[in-house]
């Protein structure tokens, strides 16, 4: 990978300099010769500046994220930055690995004018790098389809956080068929983990299983769809074997959702806050437990208790009896002058869990419809309560707004 990504760095750089870039120099005095004479100069090529004045045409080419992906997920990028006496090593691991990526260029490329492949320069740098990345460790890949979702055409790879990555199936080496191909024509999108660890220890199956559902649980909340993973996944050590292990079932794939290549960055940022911002007990957590239990239920109708359980324990603290909860459901999801439709609405979603659990509801019209627009209610709390824009005091946000339109009203 990072071979593709200097023999295509190279080659850009050098249609640079053909169109007319000009390469920076310097004027150094050259030592040794005889005392007394007058000291000699020479120009040397600054080719580190030229390669960072490029980072965002560098970072288009297509090896650029394998690269990125493959540096991010390793413990030793720090050690290599070091070594080479970078001034400032980023504590985010994309920002390290790439930082790493240009450094690393810069040394194939030291002090030339030239951009051509060097296999002897390339081999001198990488056995630098490999001696601070590997040294007694050893790259571990873990593997999952991850099903309802669709990048964008010219995505191969959509590169998340530390050594995790979204890439489309057929873009990632000798990648097992059967995570690759399902019923369709087209390939999976494939959740990957990247980790380096000691040669000796067993593959990370359970952080790669924590962290692939922390994705799927971002993804639900990002934007609405049927997004499973698949019920088995693949690890590999280096270059080894592929080797199946359980994941266990996660719901039910929708017809897959397409992520916008504008949409990127903020699926990025938005994985990253979930991580960081899901809470681990209290009614935030136990409710989005119960919404991602009604994302896995086989039919719809059968999540709407599991939606209502969440709402009621979000909004109607009372008591189902207290019949609240359509009200401030509607306070904070719907404007002012749609507020009595949604409120009826969402009443007549809670009059049909009865039928639901009798057993006689699918066979009324526009179930499904109710359900899914319950689902897409609570799917923006939660989201909005977790990126910030709301208080998690749900209840009072909601009377608040309902005790200004009373008063509004008078």
């Amino acid at each position: 990978m990072i071979e593709a990504f200097v023999d295509e760095a190279g080659a850009q750089l050098s249609a640079e300099t053909a169109s007319g870039a000009e390469i920076p120099f310097e004027l150094v005095e050259t030592t040794g010769g005889p005392r007394g004479r007058v000291p000699l100069y020479c120009y040397r090529p600054l080719t580190g500046s030229f390669i960072r004045e490029r980072l965002g045409l560098l970072s288009a080419l297509p090896s650029y994220a394998p690269a990125l992906r493959a540096l991010s997920g390793l413990d030793g990028v720090e050690t290599y930055l070091r070594q080479l006496g970078e001034p400032r090593i980023p504590v985010d691991r994309r920002e390290c690995a790439d930082a790493v990526l240009r450094a690393f260029l810069s040394a194939v490329f030291a002090e030339r004018s030239e951009f051509g492949f060097d296999r002897a320069r390339f081999e001198a740098a990488y056995r630098r790098l490999e001696h601070a990345l590997y040294e007694g460790r050893a790259l571990t890949t873990v593997v999952a389809p991850l099903l309802g979702l669709a990048l964008d055409p010219d995505t191969a790879e959509l590169a998340l956080s530390d050594g995790l990555s979204l890439i489309r199936g057929d873009a990632l080496e000798d990648a097992p068929s059967e995570a690759v191909w399902g019923d369709g024509e087209e390939p999976h999108v494939l959740i990957v983990l990247s980790a380096s660890q000691q040669r000796a220890a067993p593959p990370p199956v359970s952080i790669a299983r924590a962290r692939f559902r922390r994705t799927l649980t971002a993804l639900r909340l990002f934007e609405g769809g049927g997004y499973a993973l698949g019920p088995v996944a693949w690890t590999r050590i280096d270059l080894g074997a592929w080797r199946s292990v359980a994941l266990g079932a996660s719901g039910r794939p929708g017809l897959p959702t397409r992520i916008a290549a504008t949409q990127e960055d903020e699926l990025r940022g938005f994985c990253n806050l979930v991580a960081r911002r899901t809470p681990r007990s209290g009614e935030i957590a136990w409710a989005l437990a119960r919404f991602e239990m009604g994302c896995e239920r086989l039919a719809p109708f059968e999540a709407l208790t599991d939606y209502l359980l969440a709402l009621r324990a979000l909004l109607e603290p009372e008591g189902p009896s207290s019949g609240r909860l359509s009200g401030r459901l509607a306070a904070i999801c719907a404007r002012p002058e749609d507020r009595a439709a949604v409120a009826e609405r969402i009443a007549h979603s809670i009059s049909l869990e009865r039928a639901v659990i009798g057993g006689l509801a699918p066979a009324q019209p526009g179930v499904a419809a109710l359900v899914d627009e319950l689902a897409e209610h609570l799917r923006a709390l939660l989201r909005d309560v977790l990126c910030g824009h709301l208080d998690s005091d749900l209840c009072t946000v909601a009377d608040e707004l309902l005790a200004q339109a009373a008063q509004s009203s008078r």
